[in-house]
């Protein structure tokens, strides 16, 4: 799949690129064309909203991998993280126990897509560029990516949640598509969401699929039982 988008690299530098034959919005044109893997870039600088922004520095060798650090080691069932768009939140659950509770930003730009999807790689840092005009971003050191997809929201079409340096505006609509997160709360959901964190870039596997991600309208909470999505 990589081979054949990187033949239209520069279709999908506007944010757009064409995908078996069909125009599709592109969440983070980078991505969306060539580079999956990890990327540290310490002395780039970025762009959001017209203005120069200073990257944080990341080491990858800063300290070693944490696993699976969010809630009690003794919670039993299915890990599942559910977004609010009416209420800008993200709640992360296990079974029926909620283990993460915070406020994101989804997309402002170009709606985050409502629906079901699995987390199908998790990548430790990453550039991050798309829009065009005044609404034009280049952002390298995105940290704590974790990108979803389902069967209607292609892999090829780069939305994740991922944490955002440029802003804490959280609670309030601010992206191009992604569901942005304070970086401290995108690193402790990155390490404990599935699949188990190997290296800076872990793609999910038959054995250790990815996490569920539901993006809803509302998500409704009652004590005692999963959520559910509500129109």
């Amino acid at each position: 799949m990589l081979a054949a988008l990187s033949g239209i690299a520069l279709f999908c530098a506007v944010s757009f690129f064409s995908f078996k034959n069909q125009t599709a919005f592109c969440a983070n044109s980078i991505s969306c064309i060539h580079n999956l893997s990890a990327q540290v870039e310490n002395n780039a600088i970025g762009v959001f909203d017209g203005q120069a922004i200073i990257p944080p520095k990341i080491n990858l060798a800063e300290k070693p991998v944490k696993m699976n650090v969010l809630g009690a080691t003794s919670l039993s069932g299915e890990k599942h993280i559910y977004v609010d768009l009416n209420d800008q939140t993200l709640y992360a659950f296990q079974g029926s126990t909620l283990v993460l509770n915070t406020l994101v930003s989804t997309g402002k730009w170009h709606p985050t897509p409502p629906g079901d999807y699995k987390i199908w790689i998790k990548i430790r840092s990453t550039r991050m560029s798309g829009g065009s005009g005044n609404d034009a971003y280049d952002l390298p050191n995105v940290p704590f990516v974790m990108f979803f997809a389902n069967a209607q929201v292609s892999e090829a079409e780069g939305f994740s949640i991922h944490g955002a340096y440029w802003h804490d505006n959280f609670g309030h609509e601010m992206s191009h598509g992604c569901v942005n997160m304070r970086p401290v709360d995108a690193e402790t959901l990155y390490d404990w969401a599935s699949p188990a964190t190997v290296g800076s870039t872990t793609h999910a596997t038959a054995e250790d699929p990815g996490t569920t991600v539901s993006i809803c309208q509302k998500v409704q909470i009652q004590e005692g039982t999963t959520p559910v999505c509500v129109e």
